[in-house]
């Protein structure tokens, strides 16, 4: 991404523009599925996937196959999770039901 340099004074006279009430309307599911496609899960998107499956960390943890600590640890910013884990959120993340059908099978 290319870096762009304006001065104070262009600034001043020349104010960015920004649609407030869409920034403020869009959903944290809208904001998980651009990091997704974007290839990014963080710490916090793990809380966000599981809570968008309206599952405890305890059932969260045992159907994704991950020792509760570990789940707990993702979400609380301790330990990131490794690059498997990351892309089986992503998997989660884009189609859970499948996903989840396939990890319990």
């Amino acid at each position: 991404m290319a870096t762009v340099r304006r001065s104070l004074s262009d600034l001043r006279d020349n104010p960015p523009t920004f649609d407030r009430a869409r920034i403020e309307a869009t959903t944290d599911a809208e904001i998980l599925r651009h990091q997704v496609e974007d290839g990014e899960i963080t710490d916090e998107d793990v809380k966000t996937i599981r809570l968008s499956l309206h599952m405890t960390q305890e059932r969260f943890a045992t159907a994704i196959r991950v020792p509760l600590a570990t789940l707990r640890n993702w979400e609380q910013g301790r330990t990131p999770p490794d690059p498997a884990a990351r892309s089986l959120l992503t998997i989660i993340a884009k189609e859970p039901e499948l996903a989840l059908k396939a990890l319990a099978a």
